[in-house]
């Protein structure tokens, strides 16, 4: 019965995966939730970054001190996942295309920020930086500007969220980044091989692949692990559960 028990708990845990990230003053827990839905927990501080899936997903967690959401796309900004959540306490940060389709009153206060900015928001820094396709295009999916990547300082660590974008020149000359997670699905933002070339260029201590679901399923993670240790091999390629139902 132990032994079962035991393997329960092995199971159970493991759907549900959190990182503990040691920082100057205090740990990062990271919580993978879904696609490019993620939570991090610091010092009190609770972050949901673009909550998507349904308010059910974040079953278990707190509620938000602050949101980021990165862009307009509904994977990214989700009004219904945004409706069943308590966002009494949340600052949502935006870019001012998804600060314009927040119905008003939504969250404690609306913070836009757009590429270049850098706040001070509840303790944390925060920097917006560019995210977008390439080449840039006027029909692009994700033009320059309209949406931000960003980066989030947290006791001394920092840590880079990519949002929908191709391997641009603003992420390749990133520096000093502690944590990141990047994108790779086509056609929306980039393949493998760019995801991992691009991390090879700026090479974080930590990097996660998420949003990797493409039109044509799952992007190969182990392959993006690979390629990446091959010419980093000081890289922590972490790869975890962003798609519990497959």
């Amino acid at each position: 019965m132990k032994k079962l028990f035991i393997l329960f708990f092995l199971i159970s845990s493991s759907s549900f995966s959190q990182d503990l990230i040691p920082t100057s003053s205090g740990e990062i827990k990271v919580t993978p939730i879904l696609h490019g839905t993620v939570v991090l927990e610091y010092q009190e501080k609770t972050i949901y970054v673009d909550p998507y899936g349904g308010a059910s997903v974040f079953d278990g967690q707190k509620k938000p001190d602050m949101i980021l959401i990165t862009d307009i796309h509904g994977d990214h900004h989700n009004q219904e996942t945004l409706d069943g959540l308590d966002l009494s306490n949340a600052i949502i940060i935006a870019p001012k295309a998804v600060a314009e389709k927040l119905p008003e009153g939504s969250g404690k206060s609306i913070q836009i920020m757009n590429n270049g900015q850098i706040e001070m928001i509840s303790g944390i820094t925060i920097s917006a930086i560019p995210m977008y396709n390439l080449p840039e295009t006027e029909d692009s999916r994700h033009p320059k500007g309209r949406g931000n990547g960003y980066i989030l300082e947290l006791g001394g660590k920092k840590v880079y969220l990519s949002g929908d974008t191709e391997d641009i020149p603003e992420m390749r000359s990133l520096k000093d980044i502690d944590v990141a997670f990047v994108c790779m699905n086509l056609p929306y933002t980039m393949d493998v091989d760019q995801a991992a070339d691009a991390v090879t260029a700026f090479k974080p201590e930590i990097v996660y692949p998420y949003h990797f679901r493409g039109t044509d399923g799952l992007a190969d993670v182990e392959k993006f692990k690979s390629t990446v240790n091959t010419k980093a091999p000081e890289v922590d390629v972490r790869l975890r559960n962003w798609y519990p139902q497959n």
